[in-house]
């Protein structure tokens, strides 16, 4: 039976030894992935290998390797003082390698799924306002603008850091208000630079730029031929945001910058991937449709964004609930035909303009004459370098045609695909038309 093994392992290309140890098995592992992961995430797996899952089961046969033994490590090392979150992750690495032994037919089935710990809650995100993050960058504009210019990116955008560091000046294109994001600066190991692709499919992707943000960028560029740093060969060349001598930024450098002028402005701590978090907060209370948001952002799905900021902030969730309440007070008014209940809940709060009183009053024919002209904006595609796009003045006529065709009457002749001949009888619904022979009277059997 054992030398039937190894021959079927031979035959699929993985090694079937009984004997072959846990150790033996991830090193093997790791050695394949250091091929297809990111270089970030492959110097993740290689900590927790080499630190934690090879000193504590690297002795054990991988065929013994079981629920018992994962069960024991997960106690040492909570009971040694490691956080729940990173022996989640750690178990995870062991888990995803695992669940590759499977699907190479090494083991029969996964030891470490499902977990035998859950999932640690995420920590409850802090989230400037708009009036911190604008005393924030009055601050920063005085004592460190390089810093104040690349938080202007990431708000601005809602840009991550990585990917903020990344772009080079071929990416920008400031006339068309487009930047792409194409790379990402991460820090490897904490002394490596290198330059990745993004962190999904959907984040290699374009982003709108605003004026604020284009200013921000120029001054970027101006400060860049001051300085006259020398030319950079290879994939830090021509980056958007250096050193002043054109060396690139490192995120952890930044972050110490960043919280150094957080604490004397006198805000809440954060990270400045919390920045991303801003923008998003800033525009979903604002009103902006989520799926805009979504867009604006590169995730992946709706869900996604639904799922991370289903809490809002406390200016959305307050409007909401003042919706609930002037809701139900038209309803009671209109029970008793005329006036608020005596003893009303409440009176009729003022009505937010969000997104949805926008759509409705487009919808509205008697106040589309106030309306002042629509500017057309979209994320879904990049603005076109050449041809004529659609003007204020096209979409105008467009939305009247649209505002008054419910109403338009119909034309004296159909249309020409339908048009029948004078004195021609037209045929009868299908409902009306007759069976054919071989249909009538049919049995179940016999139908088509």
């Amino acid at each position: 039976m054992a030398l039937r093994r190894v021959l079927d392992g031979e035959a699929g290309g993985y090694d079937a030894d009984p004997d072959q140890t846990v150790e033996e098995y991830l090193e093997g592992w790791l050695g394949a992935k250091e091929l297809t992961l990111k270089p970030t995430t492959y110097a993740r797996y290689c900590d927790y290998v080499t630190n934690d899952l090879i000193p504590s089961l690297g002795a054990l046969r991988l065929d013994d390797l079981g629920h018992r033994q994962i069960l024991a490590l997960v106690r040492r090392q909570l009971a040694a003082g490691r956080g729940r979150t990173t022996v989640y992750r750690c178990l995870a690495t062991l888990s995803s390698a695992s669940g590759d032994a499977v699907r190479h037919h090494r083991l029969a089935s996964n030891p470490a799924s499902p977990p035998v710990m859950r999932r640690p809650p995420s920590p409850q995100r802090v989230v400037w306002t708009a009036d911190e993050a604008a005393r924030f960058l009055e601050y920063a504009h005085v004592h460190d603008p390089l810093l104040a210019d690349l938080c202007e990116v990431l708000i601005g955008t809602g840009m991550r850091k990585g990917e903020a560091l990344g772009p080079h000046w071929d990416d920008v294109h400031l006339d068309a208000g487009v930047l792409y994001v194409r790379y990402t600066l991460s820090c490897v190991d904490s002394n490596r630079l290198v330059i990745t692709s993004p962190k999904t499919r959907n984040s290699r992707n374009w982003v709108a730029i605003s004026g604020r943000v284009g200013e921000a960028l120029r001054r970027r560029a101006a400060e860049q031929r001051r300085d006259a740093a020398d030319p950079r060969s290879g994939q830090f060349a021509d980056l958007v945001f250096t050193r002043p001598d054109g060396r690139p930024l490192r995120p952890q450098t930044l972050l110490d910058r960043f919280r150094r002028l957080s604490a004397e402005v006198g805000l809440p701590r954060i990270t400045m991937h919390d920045l991303r978090h801003l923008a998003a907060t800033l525009t979903i209370a604002a009103g902006v449709p989520l799926v805009v948001v979504s867009k604006t952002l590169r995730h992946s799905t709706l869900s996604t964004t639904a799922n991370i900021y289903a809490h809002l902030t406390r200016p959305a969730a307050r409007a909401a609930v003042v919706t609930i309440q002037r809701v139900l007070a038209q309803a009671e008014e209109h029970l008793t035909n005329g006036g608020v209940l005596p003893g009303a809940r409440g009176a009729l709060p003022p009505e937010p303009r969000g997104w949805l009183q926008q759509v409705t009053n487009l919808m509205d024919p008697r106040r589309a004459a106030a309306r002042p002209p629509f500017e057309p904006a979209t994320t879904l595609r990049p603005p076109e370098d050449a041809g004529r796009g659609v003007g204020a003045a096209d979409l105008t006529l467009f939305d009247g045609e649209f505002m008054n065709g419910a109403r338009r009457p119909a034309p004296d002749r159909d249309h020409p695909a339908t048009t029948t001949p004078p004195d021609t009888e037209k045929a009868a619904p299908s409902v009306w038309r007759e069976r054919p022979p071989t249909c009538v009277n049919a049995g179940r059997g016999d139908r088509i």
